[in-house]
């Protein structure tokens, strides 16, 4: 992966986002819905585009809200819609057009009192803390963020009342009829001029309040730890301060900075801004900071992400992530004896040892946190974590705390971890290498066309003919997810030594290779070199 010389500097002025241009695109450009790129695509994490290029429009809002109200009507949902949205400037637009929207169809939409943003996990702990008491009208919820993408995006995602992302049945229906709306220019959408039926309210301090539910805030609190957090001028902002208050913590922001250009991130490794919080290049700036604390850790915009940062650095997702099962499997007595480690199939193998070690089953799924969501409320799974720094994890009594991700949680978790422990996650996660071995991951990416993409996503085991991978026998080839069978969208070739996994990228004419290696740097390009050769024939192949 090429870096950019820029990469973990600042932008110069001169070359800060027009907001006001982008803005202008929201509010003029109309999609054309015979260009596919144009048109509602709801992928793992909502509907993402921007306006420059038409992908993300005022339009695309308007359509998708009238079709989330009219889901709503359908599925006899008439409680509370409570609406997340994050600090993108064409976030803020389009939470203005979706309240229009929710008012005209009579949804009672509740958002953050005195127009702060509200974090993704918020609106997934509101939507379970309503529905708790089985109420006759459930509560549903948006989330209007592109995550971490760059400052010229923007997104929106549906969490039905079961708190999560929503499955492909609903986001499908919910696609479909957006699009008929676009194509019928916006004939059937509802919009009133202004603002009726929405409620202000406090979303910070139930959320607050309630940690202490899920983590031992008292035991952060005794231990005096220095703990710095950097919200990438995101959506959890707002949040820590009322956390460090209200359980006496000596925690410090280290940039409370907010501007939509968010010109005071540094730039990715392609040297463009992207508010990555697992990224070395965009998390420089709390890097530099970090010997100043005993632990450290950042957000993403709407603060489902964590970037774990210690003495030693910035943490690998994968590896906080086995840090975390540890310890938790390990300390939470409270937990179902029989609950499992749900993990991504592309997250790192260190997770299956770690679950067998616990003497706790796996549960292994596609991409895309939506497969934790039922497991999770049924407390089949006590964690879910995916590779790309998102988890989330039960309470201590076992119940459900968000079926999304949440990174305030995982961020006060390392903080946890290091008062009990007196040691930080990275220490604990060089402890498990030196009992399991330390393993070599990394994701690339390999151009494929349009064509070559469908064809990865529909490959079966029989594609794949070769029966060793960079030395080591075949053990499995994966197209279906070993936890609930469902299909991966690509495939998983698995030794006893290694793995790759590769799957189609949804908005880009490339496919991700990721691979892993208990046998070092060598033999894990050795993988990854096979892994393109292994997918090029079976794609041959599948023709």
């Amino acid at each position: 992966m090429a870096i950019h010389p820029e990469a973990g500097k600042l932008v110069l002025a001169s070359e800060r986002l027009d907001v006001a241009a982008l803005l202008r695109a929201y509010a003029t450009t109309i999609p054309d819905t015979n260009n596919p790129e144009q048109r509602v695509s709801f992928g793992t994490s909502g509907h993402r585009g921007t306006s420059l290029n038409g992908s993300f429009t005022e339009s695309h809002v308007l359509a998708v809200t009238q079709a989330v109200c009219e889901y709503r009507a359908r599925a006899g949902i008439e409680g509370p819609l409570y609406v997340g949205v994050d600090t993108h400037a064409l976030s803020s637009a389009a939470n203005a057009t979706a309240l229009e929207v929710l008012s005209a169809n009579g949804v009672k939409a509740f958002v953050q009192e005195g127009g702060k943003p509200t974090p993704t996990p918020v609106v997934s702990r509101s939507i379970l803390r309503h529905n708790a008491g089985k109420p006759r009208a459930l509560a549903d919820g948006i989330v209007i963020t592109p995550s971490h993408n760059p400052p010229t995006d923007g997104g929106f995602k549906y969490n039905p009342p079961n708190g999560g992302p929503a499955d492909t049945e609903v986001t499908g229906w919910i696609q479909n009829r957006a699009n008929e709306l676009l194509a019928a220019k916006l004939n059937g959408v509802k919009r009133a001029s202004g603002h009726l039926g929405v409620t202000e309210t406090d979303f910070i301090v139930p959320y607050v309040n309630e940690l202490a539910s899920i983590l031992d805030m008292k035991a952060i609190a005794a231990s005096g730890l220095c703990i710095g957090v950097d919200p990438l001028g995101g959506s959890s902002l707002p949040y820590w301060e009322p956390v460090a208050d209200r359980y006496g913590l000596k925690l410090t922001v280290t940039n409370k900075e907010l501007d939509p250009d968010f010109h005071f991130v540094p730039r990715d490794y392609d040297g463009k801004i992207r508010m990555d919080c697992s990224s070395p290049w965009a998390m420089s700036g709390l890097l530099h900071l970090a010997a100043r604390y005993d632990i450290a850790f950042g957000n993403d915009p709407d603060a489902d992400r964590h970037g774990i940062v210690t003495p030693k650095g910035l943490m690998n997702p994968n590896h906080y992530l086995a840090a975390a099962v540890w310890y938790l499997y390990s300390r939470r007595d409270g937990w179902p004896k029989n609950a499992a480690v749900g993990k991504t199939l592309v997250s790192s193998s260190m997770l299956d040892k770690v679950a067998e070690s616990l003497g706790r089953a796996l549960y292994e799924t596609p991409v895309g946190f939506k497969w934790f969501v039922k497991p999770l409320m049924a407390g089949r799974c006590a964690f879910g974590g995916e590779e790309s720094a998102g988890a989330s994890f039960l309470r201590f009594d076992g119940s459900a705390w968000t079926t999304d991700k949440d990174g305030l949680i995982m961020g006060l978790l390392a903080a946890e971890m290091t008062a009990v422990l007196g040691k930080n996650p990275a220490d604990v996660y060089g402890e498990l290498t030196a009992r399991f071995g330390a393993p070599c991951y990394e994701r690339k990416d390999a151009p494929a066309t349009p064509a070559q993409k469908k064809a990865l996503a529909s490959l079966s085991p029989e594609n794949i003919t070769a029966k060793e991978l960079a030395g080591s026998p075949i053990t499995a080839v994966l197209t279906r997810a070993p936890g609930n069978d469902a299909p991966i969208g690509g495939l998983k070739v698995v030794t006893a030594n290694g793995w790759f996994a590769a799957r189609p990228s949804g908005t880009e004419d490339v496919y991700k290779i990721y691979a892993e290696s208990f046998l070092g740097p060598e033999h894990l390009t050795a993988l990854q070199t096979q892994a393109e050769k292994l997918v090029t024939a079976a794609l041959m192949h599948a023709k």
